[in-house]
């Protein structure tokens, strides 16, 4: 492969879950790789596990230089905003505001609630006879409840928000008015829900930040409504999409299943391998920027120049993991990079765990003989990647 001249990126297709082969290719040739994609600069691709971890945990690169440039990405408009473009100390300020919520001890207070809304959706699943569709009938609704229960989003606002989740993520040649125009849709419905909020405080996560905001002055309303934005969107979408993409990934490993319906204690663990073997992403996005020149992986990385990080290769890398390449849900030691690394790593992790635990433990119990009865319909042009929708029977 030749590193100097950019080859199109991303590698993956968006049917199936397969890592694509250009990524071993990648992770096999010495040095970064230097790709392209539809819009903005060419960047450096970063597909081993220790270059990975170097250029997500550094300081030395920087996401908050991504504002002003014109960042590698798919589609026209840009998603560089918010939390999520902050380098520390502004980062730090905000997360620290929202991290309360999404604490182990925290999140753990709403395993009651959601392992009954898992049994719920089985039972009306059963009730509706077969076959189901996964995503629809199962997937989406448990993280879709739980986010907007931590927000206080009435239960009858709900389904708009696939709508514009789908058109935030969406690499699609959307032009940069339709998606400026889609990103104000959802922040003026955010600054209503503030409003209501400020109006009849509730316990949940909004109204503790609208109190940071009013009384402790710890964060401007702009950034009040994106961070709002910012959690709706990460807090449903990667979890509705990767529960069908678990299970179709255990499918498709029938003696690994077996073992996680003979030992149910083994969801947790099984869960942290999924993470690992199940590349998300359709490919990098989030371009770090070296702020001072940098060696990664054998290539100098002037400065001034983006990054992009394939997690997906980096949790399939034989350098980091034994027999990388082939699911085991009794591996000992993931430490996968599932949800990221550094100070931009994923602040709802336990959330979804949670989520993916007991959504995935409570299908699997009640179906021993979950099956596939009709075609998958894979997400096309979308930052990730999994079914839209997943007939089951069981």
């Amino acid at each position: 492969m030749d590193q100097t001249a950019p080859v199109h990126y991303p590698f993956n297709h968006t049917e199936g879950l397969d890592l694509a082969a250009p990524y071993r290719a990648a992770r096999e040739t010495p040095g970064l790789t230097r790709v392209r994609m539809n819009h903005g600069e060419d960047a450096w691709l970063v597909t081993r596990y220790d270059d990975a971890r170097l250029v997500l945990g550094d300081r030395r690169f920087s996401r908050a230089a991504a504002v002003g440039r014109d960042e590698p990405r798919q589609s026209e408009g840009r998603r560089s905003s918010g939390i999520l473009a902050m380098d520390p100390p502004e980062h730090t300020r905000l997360r620290t505001l929202v991290a309360k919520a999404f604490t182990v001890r925290q999140v753990e207070r709403l395993r009651p609630q959601v392992r009954a809304l898992a049994e719920e959706l089985l039972d009306a699943m059963e009730a509706a006879g077969q076959p189901a569709d996964l995503v629809e009938d199962y997937a989406l609704p448990i993280p879709v409840f739980v986010i907007c229960q931590l927000l206080g989003v009435p239960a009858a606002d709900r389904p708009r928000f696939r709508v514009w989740s789908d058109s935030l993520l969406s690499t699609s040649p959307m032009t940069e008015a339709e998606f400026t125009a889609v990103r104000g849709e959802l922040r003026a419905y955010m600054a209503g829900l503030v409003a209501e909020h400020r109006r009849a405080p509730r316990d949940d996560l909004m109204t503790a930040l609208v109190e940071a905001r009013d009384h402790g002055d710890r964060l401007s309303e702009e950034e009040l409504i994106d961070l709002c934005v910012a959690v709706l969107v990460a807090g449903h979408e990667t979890t509705a999409t990767q529960l069908p993409n678990f299970v179709h990934t255990l499918l498709r490993h029938p003696d690994q299943l077996a073992g996680l319906r003979a030992d149910p204690a083994a969801v947790p663990g099984a869960v942290e391998e999924l993470l690992r073997f199940v590349p998300l992403g359709a490919g990098a996005s989030a371009a770090r920027y070296a702020t001072e020149d940098i060696e990664v992986g054998g290539t100098l990385v002037r400065a001034g120049e983006p990054v992009l990080v394939s997690v997906g290769a980096a949790n399939q890398d034989p350098g980091r993991f034994a027999e990388a390449g082939r699911l085991d849900i009794g591996r000992a030691d993931p430490h996968h990079l599932g949800f990221g690394h550094g100070v931009h790593h994923c602040l709802g992790a336990p959330l979804a765990r949670l989520e993916l635990q007991e959504g995935l433990g409570a299908l699997i119990t009640r179906f021993p003989g979950l099956r596939l009865a009709g075609e998958v319909l894979w997400k096309e042009e979308l930052l990730v990647r999994g079914p839209r929708a997943m007939p089951i029977g069981w």
